[in-house]
């Protein structure tokens, strides 16, 4: 079979290579357009920060989140403060003991999960917590520019909750300025990128029956062996031999 001319070629060759590049150049645009619109919808303010819940929710990850939630805590904002995604061992006592938290406090209202990894584990370990405990509405404690996709993450799991976000705002993170600063650039546009695929993976499982909600309602996990998921003061985690 005789091949076409070398011009003819070099032709459709070009013509691939424009339409590779003009579809590389939209996606940049719209990827573009997206980041610019996730920038603006982080949390700049604490909405309704005098509104009380029936627990407070705080994500381990950032300095300041933990001594937020337990201040929110004293004030008498919520029965409960879970803590989401603590290592395993960590006990409350040596958790908040920097803070001079009062001991009673801490003994009647502060649980640690020590299940999660990640921000869907965070949700996951929450909303089973959550429906044992038969809560309605949260108060989310996290860094301002990871508030988007938590928000995503707890609500695609208990759309029946109420969920109030509480943000803090970190000082290293530039978020009014971020193209001033490579390193906020890099972290927020790391997020977006994760809020995209978080937003792709909750709509293919609200297509699947049930989705990842199955179990959330059902009885309580079976404890870990080498310590209880959930653990407060006054319900210390079991030591492993």
């Amino acid at each position: 079979m005789n091949r076409p001319p070398l011009s003819v070629q070099h032709r459709r060759r070009f013509r691939r290579f424009r339409f590779l590049l003009s579809t590389l150049i939209l996606l940049g645009l719209v990827w573009a357009g997206g980041f610019i619109w996730y920038v603006d919808i982080i949390p700049t303010a604490v909405d309704e920060p005098d509104r009380k819940t029936d627990a407070i929710v705080v994500l381990t990850g950032g300095s300041e989140r933990l001594p937020e939630g337990r201040r929110l805590l004293t004030r008498q904002l919520a029965r409960k403060l879970f803590i989401s995604g603590v290592y395993r061992g960590v006990e409350v006592d040596e958790l908040l003991s920097a803070g001079k938290a009062d001991p009673r406090l801490v003994s009647c209202c502060v649980v640690l999960g020590h299940v999660a990894e990640n921000t869907r584990g965070n949700a996951q370990e929450t909303a089973v917590w959550v429906y044992e405990e038969g809560y309605k509405s949260l108060r989310i404690v996290t860094a301002n520019y990871h508030m988007p996709r938590s928000l995503l993450e707890f609500r695609s799991l208990m759309p029946d909750v109420e969920i109030i976000a509480h943000p803090v705002f970190p000082d290293n993170v530039k978020v009014d300025s971020w193209w001033r600063w490579p390193g906020s650039a890099s972290l927020i546009a790391s997020e977006y990128n994760k809020f995209l695929f978080a937003s792709l993976r909750n709509y293919i499982l609200r297509l699947l029956p049930d989705g990842d909600r199955a179990n959330l309602h059902g009885p309580a996990p079976t404890p870990d062996p080498s310590g209880q998921d959930y653990s407060a003061s006054n319900r210390p985690a079991q030591k492993s031999g």
